[in-house]
């Protein structure tokens, strides 16, 4: 599957995803949103394709799922158990970003079980340090790359 997302000049964001039947589905992204989505998204591909997890949010939208499917309400019990587990870490590092610092991974692993149990989910596995280092690794790349994407130009990935 191609993924795209376009830096709009009006501040907005493109996410599109095109399978490899040609179909696609995106979604635009204004204001605060889409500084929040993009990089949400970006680490979604990270998370995803460093552990090399195949039935979470790309991977969804590879089998046919639309990507306003995939944030509808009550959408969580739908979802297989590698979706809930990517999901969770995702959220974990949105926090983690957010906080302005660097967790361990005893830290990150913590967080992530309280985040799981505030949506009412089980704890999905711990991360290694190995693995949370290769996730970071590779988001810090793709934001190094989506802050030097010149507004109208689009990152473009495959899942």
């Amino acid at each position: 599957m191609r993924i795209s997302i376009t830096k709009r000049p009006d501040g907005g964001t493109v996410l599109k995803c095109v399978r490899d039947d040609g179909t696609e589905t995106w979604q635009k992204q204004q204001g605060v949103h889409a500084a929040f989505f993009s990089r949400h998204d970006l680490t979604h591909y990270a998370v995803e394709s460093e552990l090399g997890v195949r039935n979470a949010f790309f991977g969804l939208i590879a089998g046919g799922w639309s990507i306003d499917e995939t944030g509808q309400r009550g959408v969580a019990a739908k979802l297989p158990p590698d979706a809930i587990f990517v999901e969770n870490l995702v959220g974990t590092l949105d926090s983690e970003r957010a906080s302005g610092s660097r967790w361990t991974a005893e830290e990150f692993n913590e967080n992530t079980a309280r985040f799981a149990a505030n949506g009412g989910r089980r704890a999905p596995r711990n991360l290694t340090d190995d693995e949370l280092a290769q996730i970071r690794k590779r988001r810090a790349e793709l934001f190094a790359q989506w802050a030097a994407l010149p507004a109208g130009e689009s990152l473009e990935l495959t899942f």
